[in-house]
């Protein structure tokens, strides 16, 4: 959870708007290294130091934590944190933990003292942020404005009763990302959701809205992109060596048929995708027949079927008993 403070740092202001905390408007914000091993026996490192440079005021560190379970050793670990990072650099340093449970960000609040005899030497106040104060959303609108917000929130809610949702919410956003921010939080959310309910159903969102060509996501789009430029890569050096591919009316032949191959094979890929999302098993002849087919037309009834057939082979029943004509000749 920590690492989203490093790669998208517009996150601080909200979050520190939720704790009640100013935050500048305008800030340099860059990662700092987080090791602060100070004696040879023992190595400790912060998950992540930030060194925020307000443009109206000092600059002061940011270190970040996250924490999934209570751990009494971090009662001593944090204030060493806090007092190293201000003994090395100079500045002051805020501590920041974000949590994924209630239980923990109760525990994590602290403060946590030292001292002895009725004295205390020092006492720590961390800034917490979790399922309590974190907000949940739910709507399209303002998942895509506050994506960073949004996804981190998910985490926070992943436990909850609203996770799917959010979720919903955000994969629905996507859409109107542009493609560099969307692949980002996609990822980010399939990694730290990782192997639980929250992001088995992340991938399902991914798998059957923003993955398969011809459902015009921000996904789909690169996707077939990329699709397509690899196909006109392989064109272009068939035109160069002559007729061997039947691409003899030159270059703007080629690049067509080439993105209608790139369709094709995103077209098949996406079938396969949700085959084996669904646990139906997929011999080699079904395989070879979606992967060799470049009916358009047809390949998006198969995928749409796809999601409601129990058995791969179903994919071709009910289909008309001639073969279409294909734009190469070839059978489908």
């Amino acid at each position: 959870m920590h690492r989203i403070f490093q790669e998208r740092p517009e996150i601080l202001s909200p979050l520190f708007g939720v704790l009640g905390i100013a935050f500048p408007e305008k800030a340099a914000v860059y990662a700092i290294g987080t090791d602060v091993t100070e004696t040879r026996p023992m190595a400790r490192h912060v998950d992540t130091v930030l060194r925020i440079g307000p443009s109206d005021g000092d600059d002061f560190l940011l270190a970040v934590e996250a924490q999934e379970r209570r751990d009494a050793k971090k009662e001593s670990s944090w204030p060493y944190y806090i007092a190293y990072l201000q003994a090395k650099y100079g500045l002051p340093v805020l501590l920041l933990v974000v949590c994924r449970d209630r239980a923990t960000t109760k525990w994590a609040t602290g403060p946590f003292a030292c001292g002895t005899r009725g004295w205390t030497a020092q006492r720590t106040y961390p800034l917490v942020v979790g399922p309590d104060n974190l907000p949940v959303i739910t709507d399209v609108r303002t998942a895509a404005e506050k994506p960073a917000m949004a996804a981190f929130a998910a985490l926070a809610h992943a436990n909850g009763p609203d996770i799917d949702a959010i979720l919903d919410a955000l994969g629905r956003a996507l859409s109107s990302m542009d493609w560099n921010a969307a692949a980002y939080f996609s990822q980010f959310l399939d990694s730290s959701l990782g192997n639980t309910p929250a992001g088995d159903k992340w991938r399902d969102i991914l798998t059957f809205v923003n993955y398969f060509p011809g459902r015009g996501t921000v996904l789909e789009k690169a996707y077939r992109e990329g699709e397509t430029k690899g196909v006109a890569i392989g064109e272009a050096k068939g035109l160069a060596k002559g007729e061997a591919m039947g691409l003899a009316k030159g270059e703007a032949m080629g690049l067509a048929k080439g993105e209608a191959m790139g369709l094709a094979k995103g077209e098949a890929k996406g079938i396969l995708r949700v085959l084996e999302v669904r646990g139906l098993p997929v011999s080699d002849e079904v395989r070879e027949r979606i992967t060799t087919c470049t009916d358009l037309d047809r390949l998006n009834d198969w995928l749409d079927r796809a999601g409601t057939v129990t058995q791969a082979e179903h994919l071709f029943t009910e289909e008309p008993e001639a073969p279409r004509a294909v734009s190469d000749g070839g059978p489908a």
